[in-house]
């Protein structure tokens, strides 16, 4: 006669099938979404999203209410504003077969009124540039934009490029395009800086550029690369400070932002002086990883593919300081993000502060918030310093909005779900468990007296749960 089994083990079967049951109708579940907190100190006024999934640009109120809304007729890239006289400027996906990788790539660049209408229709899309990521409005009128300036195999290697870090014969570094609007598509580039024009390279001492580049700060170097990749820099945002007519760039595989001078013209801007700082285009102050110009080690790195390092405006708290989402990644065993603040070591004239030979500071930051088991997005992503002291972060990837205070509180929380897209993941049966779509650039605070507004109509529209 055979011995039955322990007790335990008769068991073990029923109980994992409880387990699987249990844990099907918990993945049922969708997740809340919507405004899950709103607190008395949440900073008041309207937010303005630009999911990924659609053609659909949404300004929200605090209770999550769609309030206003532009539909488009092409796919939205990465950045959205909302200008003073109501109309929404954003980039716009156009396909391009040279520069086909997904995510970031633009091309497009429109200008739609607040009834729809589009006033503006212009590209950077050719066989040799793309605008991508991210666009910044300036107080002129004109259009700054970043874009990849294609150099072909033959030209990287002439430069001092180790061949070996070479990917699919081409090369991808920057340029920085000020754009005039022209009639409803057109556009003159009345400014233009090229990051070719400022390089160093240790490879070959018998190609231009070669010298040590911890002598250079002020150029970048153009065998600094974790892998072969065309997209060399990934630069994912650009600032603008009129007060100090500097430009802030990030590059992400560097791990860096870098500040130039735009107080240059464009022949000056090719060059190593001249301009309002004496120094032509060359970089003015570089913070992230000092290792990325030999100026540290690998231990110095303090930025992680960060995305959106910009001035906070004047007239907020901490203005003249930085601001960047600093997004951590599996890679360099960082698996959480942190928004942080620097105050950039500046004298009276404008000019960076340098220690002696080394990196340039600050050695601390102005301020700092984390929380390692809920905040983490490898990409995209951004903050904002808002009126009242609070900040607003986006962690793009989930498409989650919320505001904390000086010391790190929750005041104001929301998870989108405007532009989602049921996804396949769910149980048979059941409800989605995820939404598709949901993911954004960033999001942005705009007051409730901000000049757009004025004689509109913001009753909402849809509410979002």
């Amino acid at each position: 006669m055979q011995t039955p089994a322990p007790f335990c083990q008769r068991l073990t079967v029923p109980i994992l099938v409880f387990l699987i049951l249990i844990d099907v109708v918990v993945c049922a579940q969708p997740e809340k979404r919507g405004v899950l907190r709103k607190s008395p100190e949440t900073c008041p006024g309207y937010t303005l999203i630009a999911p990924f999934g659609g053609q659909k640009t949404f300004l929200i109120d605090l209770d999550g209410n769609d309030v206003h809304s532009w539909i488009t007729d092409r796919k939205p890239s990465q950045a959205a504003y909302l200008l003073e006289d109501g109309s929404l400027l954003r980039t716009a996906k156009i396909p391009s077969q040279t520069f086909n990788i997904p995510g970031g790539p633009a091309g497009g660049i429109q200008r739609i009124s607040w009834d729809g209408e589009l006033l503006w229709d212009y590209e950077v899309a050719d066989a040799h540039r793309l605008s991508h990521h991210d666009i910044e409005p300036m107080p002129n009128g004109n259009v700054l934009v970043v874009a990849w300036d294609l150099k072909t195999r033959h030209e990287a290697i002439a430069a001092g490029r180790d061949p070996a870090k070479i990917e699919n014969d081409a090369l991808w570094p920057e340029t920085v395009l000020e754009i005039k609007p022209v009639g409803r598509t057109g556009g003159e580039v009345v400014w233009e800086w090229n990051l070719w024009d400022h390089l160093v390279q240790s490879f070959d001492k018998s190609k231009p550029n070669f010298g040590q580049p911890a002598d250079h700060p002020e150029l970048i170097d153009l065998n600094y690369v974790d892998r072969p990749i065309a997209d060399w820099i990934h630069m994912n945002s650009i600032d603008y400070n009129p007060q100090l007519d500097q430009i802030l760039l990030c590059g992400r595989t560097f791990d860096e932002l870098w500040i130039i001078d735009h107080g240059t013209t464009t022949a000056e801007a090719a060059k190593h002086s001249g301009g309002r700082y004496g120094q032509g285009g060359d970089v003015l102050y570089r913070w992230g990883n000092p290792f990325a110009w030999f100026a540290g080690s690998p231990f110095d790195q303090v930025l992680f593919g960060q995305h959106d390092p910009h001035w906070i405006p004047p007239g907020l708290p901490g203005a003249g300081n930085i601001l960047i989402f600093n997004n951590g990644s599996d890679r360099d065993q960082r698996s959480f993000s942190t928004v942080d603040e620097l105050t950039p070591p500046q004298k009276k004239n404008g000019t960076y502060q340098r220690s002696g030979q080394g990196a340039y500071g600050p050695k601390q930051l102005t301020w700092q918030f984390k929380d390692p088991d809920s905040l983490f997005s490898q990409r995209v992503s951004g903050a904002q310093r808002l009126p009242n002291g609070n900040t607003l972060i986006c962690s793009g990837e989930t498409g989650h909005v919320f505001e904390v205070d000086r010391d790190g509180t929750v005041v104001w929380d929301y998870r989108n779900e405007l532009g989602a897209t049921p996804q396949n993941r769910q149980a048979k049966g059941g409800a989605p468990t995820s939404l598709g779509g949901v993911a954004m650039f960033r999001a942005t605070r705009y007051a409730p007296d901000y000049a757009a507004f004025k004689a509109r109509d913001l009753t909402p529209e849809e509410p979002t749960e």
